[in-house]
């Protein structure tokens, strides 16, 4: 019976291979190809240990898109990076005490992560897919940090014999596919792709490492397909190729993520985690959003307040805040009106204001929101959950 490979036209690096967080030996077959050939072991000696410092460190991007909007986050929820020499690796922010900041590469980020050299890490989650392998040390602690938005797809020639497949379904029951003549898939992606093409049935398959300028590898015959990361999809488009149903292997953007035996057994990481997660949560769940306050004349808070509530785009985070306007009126103190505090999404902003006049509501102020700080963040319990704490 044939066994499934992966054939590599060159070597994958070292850091392709990882281990468990309880074994410190490897045995690794590189997979993805029905052929009858025998398997590629490699064995790999990994010291995931906790290393001897007191200090918790925070991996960033270093270069890129990534790498600017990740410090615009940041600066944004307080959280500012402070590098005294551009060229050096190592900054601090300030707010947050003992807390060193490292930029690296993203995959160097999750090695990092999995090696104990790092306790958190800012990278896309299909970063720590693609270098984290499954590692259960890793664990995200925010999935959804709002930018870095694009996806892992697999994509084929718009032309030729793959004018008419429009599905992953299709492609994997073209008969050109054979042992000796597999599919050509060229990507960075040397874990994902071929775990993907497996899961699918894809059975006669060849990988080429590569970076970089993947789209040009079809049409230069050194491939038939590319897996790649995906954004507007205008570059694909540019090139000739197209994405097909079931071809998507992963919805990615930005994510916190964390070693869970720094989580548990490194003095500060928890902390320093908790603060972070609830300065992102309060941000977030802010952006978009703004406060409208307006006077409206009533006869009591009760009154004002429902027909504020009759208006569907009124109702707020979670109702309306009314509260008296006093006013001094021949000496003596009365409250004619109400001032209406509501909290509104952009989309609704002017069909809000719309509706608050229509009840009576004048005087409308209209201001962005920085922060929502809820009672208690979801992340931080589901966070405690994961760890068992």
């Amino acid at each position: 019976m044939s066994v499934m490979q992966t054939t590599f036209l060159q070597p994958p690096p070292l850091s392709y291979f990882s281990t468990s967080p309880f074994s410190p030996t490897v045995k690794f077959t590189v997979s993805c190809r029905l052929v009858a050939s025998p398997e590629t072991v490699v064995n790999v000696e990994v010291d995931k240990r906790p290393s001897e410092r007191n200090e918790v460190r925070l991996g960033l991007p270093s270069k890129g898109r990534m790498a600017t909007d990740t410090l615009d986050l940041l600066k944004d929820c307080q959280l500012s990076v402070r590098q005294t020499n551009p060229r050096q690796y190592v900054a601090e922010i300030p707010q947050i005490s003992n807390l060193e900041v490292w930029f690296q590469r993203p995959k160097d980020v999750v090695r990092k992560l999995v090696s104990g050299d790092l306790d958190l890490g800012i990278v896309g989650m299909d970063t720590v897919l693609e270098y984290g392998q499954g590692d259960g040390d890793l664990i995200i602690v925010h999935d959804a940090l709002d930018y870095g938005d694009c996806h892992l797809s697999l994509a084929i020639p718009k032309y030729g014999i793959f004018e008419n497949i429009n599905s992953l379904d299709e492609l994997a029951k073209m008969p050109q596919w054979t042992p000796e003549r597999p599919l050509r898939v060229a990507t960075g992606f040397t874990y994902l792709g071929p775990k993907f093409m497996k899961e699918n049935g894809v059975n006669y398959v060849t990988f080429s490492v590569a970076d970089g300028a993947l789209e040009a590898a079809p049409a230069m015959g050194i491939a038939d397909a590319i897996v790649d990361l995906v954004s507007s999809g205008t570059t694909l488009k540019e090139n000739n190729l197209k994405e097909i149903e079931g071809g998507v292997i992963l919805e990615s953007q930005a994510v916190l993520v964390a070693s869970r035996k720094s989580l548990i057994q490194r003095k500060g990481v928890l902390d320093i985690t908790h603060e972070m997660l609830e300065r992102l949560e309060a941000h977030l769940k802010a952006v978009g959003q703004f406060t409208v306050t307006a006077n409206m004349r009533g006869s009591s808070a009760e009154e004002v307040a429902e027909r504020v509530l009759s208006q569907p785009s009124l109702s707020g985070l979670q109702g309306p805040t009314v509260s008296p306007v006093f006013s001094n009126r021949n000496g003596s103190t009365a409250a004619d009106y109400y001032a209406i505090v509501i909290c509104v999404p952009k989309q609704a902003l002017y069909k809000s204001v719309q509706q608050l006049r229509m009840i009576g509501g004048s005087g409308v102020l209209i201001s962005p929101l920085t922060y929502i700080f809820d009672e208690e963040t979801p992340r931080w319990r589901q966070l405690l959950s994961n760890l068992g704490l």
